[in-house]
């Protein structure tokens, strides 16, 4: 397709846009209020609404959307995985979503050593493609499990890895693209200027290689404004590599031709500390001789961050405040252990640690992985914001640098928390910018530091970005760094690709004010007439939803890690259903002038429905986004005296329901057991015809503890039974009671009015939850003042007294009820001279409850079974019944769908005489409907095994 040069037409309607981009022949185009909300920003600061999405199905669709957008005058911005973190990836027209179709490795050459590609194909899959041929794509960013080399390709990304492998741009060999003008060029190896657009841009980098020779190219992460250093003659004039880094304003991607390398079979870390970050800084130029694949600086505040987190498990590393992680490879342990005493010999460290266990350098690297989103808090829990985010200076200059980066902080009165790529002098930094402050929302003094940052960058001879590009964040402080004859040079090679302005507009060229669509600093706070607390939020429901970055982590595979967030992304790869995506929408809830408009609102309900409200998001996500509780303000505010789907009066009271049952426990069964009776109870819940409904049991657990002997005479212990225990698995309570009695406890069991209220907290009957949960601390707050541990047995009930019951009821009891609440393995682990029956050799998978892997910590449960002798498999991910979620009508299909990404493959092969350990009551039952299979909860396995 050929540019015609006709003048573009005036801007068209959306309805004329939706049905031009129809016309020619595209297929998912979506200009809903929710696809507009989903898409309003990327992982940077900016929010900006498009007129509609598309989702290319073919490279050709790509062609006739710059086409039809071109011709009605509609700006285009392409995306990948919206992980874009200076506001590459957001635009006014139509947004283009390759990640969705796009996501194929069409062919790998191992010969050749290159891999040909969709750009939405994400980074791991990529490298998941190559390994088998022992060949990896080298730059690798922290956001690999889910980045798309596209995207990689639009910023030219680099990763920790750069050091040793390149960036995108040393790595690209071919592209497939159109331009701005629709041109489609296959470029690479071998193009020559030819006619009409190369042969264009030939002659205007010949009558300007003064300008390029002296200020492009001066150093490896200058990655600023477009990289033509590639199109010197010396250079081979390679077109391919010119465009990488070009953000989207030349061409779009429609395929490429990457270079693949070799990938050593031994790698080995050597994690050293230093008094502070910048001397580890000094030091990193001393360390580049031995060829380390890999440099990473980190600060002690960024570790501390992560010790916040709940339930996170953080590595131990060397004495000091500052610290570098140095990768070394080789094709031998030997060769590796060579390098690292060389390594140690120059480091100068105030002590290190040589890693070779593969799982403890995973640990390690995850705090770099999640630094991002680890650094969108300061130390005392403000806000840090991305904006001046990857800066790079020469790295013998990288020291320096700092100490006068945070002297400048200092001077703004700022706090920030860096971290980054020491080996090739990247520097990444979370500020917290004062938003929301003032008659401007801080615009001012974020404007007023990144001008002073980036005539500081560029007096050291930097870059102002390193890898993440320009966009919005930056694309006006170019002329701190390139002359009036260079940037002049951007607007000419910009006029030749795409004269009329098209492709993501106001950036590079002619750029967008950096102060402009800072969604921070427009969102108002939402303070008044909230259920829950939002205690780490300042009470404020915005600045709670605005925890979320946009780093996109819920859209990465966590699952085969360990990780839960988010289980319904996997299942739909819808953007709806990602934690990302729900907070998005609710930001644009509470935004002015957008197309979501209040709590009730569909978009809302839609990006809601699939939340599981597993808490998964809440240790996995970096930033501590809770999305089960803010769905749980959704539903208390759009139903608050209002009438309220089926299921919450069924499902959403069900120990108040289980409580009546228990007075003719066999009768109701039988009648639940015939098929009449049963689908009319099932419709009159809500619950989904395919579900069973579990069995009452003929006595509950109190009314058998009521007949119970005596529980010996050691310290007491409360044993707190919950309404699901309680009623369907009295035998898993009784299981617990007699492991307590065999470790010297005296176990005591609080009275029946001791419910969590968990059932009305997921359908957001808060004002009930409060009453109910309150009347449970008041009864065992006394227990916790005398010292007595709480041990629950449903860990999605005990996360309750740990969490929500400080949210919702707060004050001192809730305080010293949370303290003293324990699951069974943690108490165990204190118990003196308690030792576990035997379990030696016996094969456990074991599915922890999502909200004990993401509220409590598994790892207690994990060092038990180990210490017993037993051979365990963790899975990660959820096992998609989640409570009364997987039960509702409408539900079904992605609650089977959850279960088949970890749980359902684990335990369909498992041989005689292993066991499933899940102490989650929905575990189970997910467990028994979909694989026929009985898990067992830890205290009945230990119980089996007592004497």
């Amino acid at each position: 397709m050929t540019a015609t040069g006709s003048a573009p037409a005036p801007l068209a309607t959306d309805r004329d846009l939706v049905a031009a981009l129809h016309a020619a022949g595209i297929t998912d185009v979506d200009d809903s209020g929710l696809a507009r909300a989903l898409y309003s920003s990327d992982a940077s600061l900016y929010r900006v609404l498009p007129r509609a999405v598309v989702r290319p199905r073919h490279p050709d669709e790509i062609v006739a959307a710059v086409e039809v957008c071109r011709s009605l005058g509609v700006p285009l911005t392409p995306r990948g995985a919206g992980t874009s973190i200076a506001g590459n990836a957001v635009g006014t027209g139509v947004v283009l979503d390759t990640s969705r179709y796009l996501s194929r490795v069409r062919t790998v050459d191992a010969e050749a050593r290159t891999a040909t590609i969709d750009p939405g194909v994400v980074q791991a899959a990529l490298q998941t493609a190559t390994r088998p041929y022992g060949l990896r794509f080298g730059p690798d960013p922290s956001t690999h499990n889910r980045c798309t080399v596209g995207g990689m390709i639009g910023n030219n990304a680099c990763g920790s890895r750069a050091l040793g492998y390149g960036r995108t741009s040393d790595n690209v060999v071919a592209l497939d693209v159109v331009t701005g003008g629709g041109d489609r060029l296959q470029v690479g190896p071998g193009t020559g200027p030819r006619e009409g657009l190369l042969a264009d841009l030939h002659r205007l980098v010949g009558a300007e290689l003064a300008t390029i020779r002296t200020e492009f190219g001066r150093f490896g992460r200058q990655v600023s404004g477009y990289s033509l250093e590639h199109l010197l003659p010396e250079r081979g004039f390679d077109v391919a590599r010119a465009l990488v880094g070009s953000e989207g304003t030349l061409a779009v991607v429609l395929g490429a031709t990457v270079r693949l390398v070799t990938d050593a079979p031994v790698r080995g870390l050597v994690v050293l500390g230093y008094p502070s970050m910048a001397d580890a800084a000094d030091a990193t130029p001393g360390l580049l001789p031995h060829e380390p694949t890999a440099v990473e600086g980190l600060d002690q505040r960024i570790v501390q961050r992560l010790r916040d987190v709940p339930a996170a498990v953080v590595p131990e590393l060397p004495r000091g405040d500052g610290w570098l992680i140095v990768e070394l490879t080789g094709e031998t342990v030997a060769e590796v252990a060579a390098k690292a005493r060389g390594v140690l010999a120059d480091a100068a460290a105030l002590d290190s640690l040589v890693v070779t266990d593969p799982a403890e350098a995973a640990a390690i690297w995850r705090i770099r992985e999640d630094g991002a989103g680890l650094a969108a808090r300061t130390s005392d829990g403000r806000p840090a914001h991305a904006g001046w985010e990857d800066a790079a200076v020469p790295v013998e200059r990288l020291g320096d640098y700092l100490r006068g980066f945070e002297a400048l902080l200092d001077g703004h009165g700022l706090q920030g928390v860096p971290y980054g790529h020491f080996g090739d002098g990247c520097v990444h930094v979370r500020i917290d910018f004062p938003f929301g402050a003032g008659d401007d929302g801080g615009r001012g003094a974020y404007r007023a530091f990144v001008e002073d940052a980036a005539r500081l960058v560029s007096g050291y001879g930097g870059s102002i970005s390193g890898e993440h590009g320009d966009g919005r964040a930056r694309s006006a402080l170019l002329p701190h760094m390139y002359s009036p004859a260079a940037l002049s040079l951007f607007e000419r090679v910009k006029a030749l690709f795409d004269p009329a302005d098209v492709l993501n507009p106001g950036v590079l060229v002619r750029p967008v004010p950096v102060e402009d669509d800072v969604r921070v600093a427009a969102a108002p706070r939402r303070r008044e007439g909230l259920a829950l607390a939002y205690r780490h939020d300042g009470g404020d429901f915005s600045a709670a939803v605005h925890r979320c970055t946009g780093v996109g982590k819920c859209r990465a595979d966590l699952q085969s890690s360990g990780g839960v967030m988010c289980p319904s992304w996997p299942a739909t790869r819808e953007e709806k259903d990602t934690t990302r995506g729900r907070a998005r929408v609710l930001q644009e809830m509470l935004a002015p002038g957008g197309p979501v408009r209040d709590w009730r609102a569909p978009e809302v309900h839609e990006a809601l429905d699939l939340c599981l409200s597993c808490k998964g998001c809440s240790s996995d996500c970096p930033t501590g986004v809770d999305m089960a509780s803010y769905k749980a303000e959704v539903l208390h505010q759009s139903y608050r005296r209002r009438l309220r789907p089926r299921a919450h009066y069924t499902l959403g009271r069900l120990p108040f329901w289980s409580d009546l049952v228990a007075r003719a426990p066999r009768l109701v069964n039988a009648m639940l057991g015939s098929a009449l009776v049963g689908s009319l109870a099932k419709w009159s819940a809500g619950i989904d015809q395919r579900r069973s409904v579990p069995t009452f049991a003929p006595r509950t657990f109190r009314q058998l503890w009521a007949d119970r002997a005596e529980t010996g005479d050691g310290p007491r212990v409360a044993l707190w039974v919950d309404s699901f225990t309680d009623h369907f698995a009295p035998e898993v309570a009784s299981a617990a009671a007699r492991v307590l009695t065999d470790a010297g406890y005296r176990v005591e069991v609080p009275g029946a009015d001791t419910c969590c209220g968990l059932t009305w907290i997921t359908t957001g009957q808060l004002d009930a939850a409060r009453r109910i949960l309150g009347g449970t601390v008041r009864a065992l707050a006394p227990m916790a003042a005398a010292g007595v541990p709480i041990v629950g047995i449903e860990p999605s009930c005990t996360a309750v007294l740990r969490s929500e019951a400080l949210e919702l009821v707060g004050g001192p009891d809730a305080e010293r009820v949370a303290a003293a609440t324990r699951t069974l393995a943690e108490v165990l682990a204190d118990t003196p001279g308690w030792t576990p029956p035997a379990l030696d050799g016996l094969q456990v998978v074991a599915q922890p409850h999502c909200h004990h892997a993401s509220v409590l910590g598994w790892s207690a449960d994990a060092r038990l079974l180990e210490r017993a002798g037993a051979r365990v498999t963790r899975l990660g991910g959820c096992c998609g019944l989640a409570g009364n979620w997987g039960v509702e009508r409408g539900h079904h299909d992605v609650s089977v769908a959850v279960a088949e990404q970890q749980l359902l493959p684990a335990v369909r092969d498992l041989p005689d005489g292993a066991v499933v350990v899940a102490d989650g009551f929905s575990c189970r039952t997910q467990l028994d409907q979909l694989a026929g299979r009985r898990g067992k909860h830890l205290a009945e396995l230990l119980a089996e095994r007592l004497g």
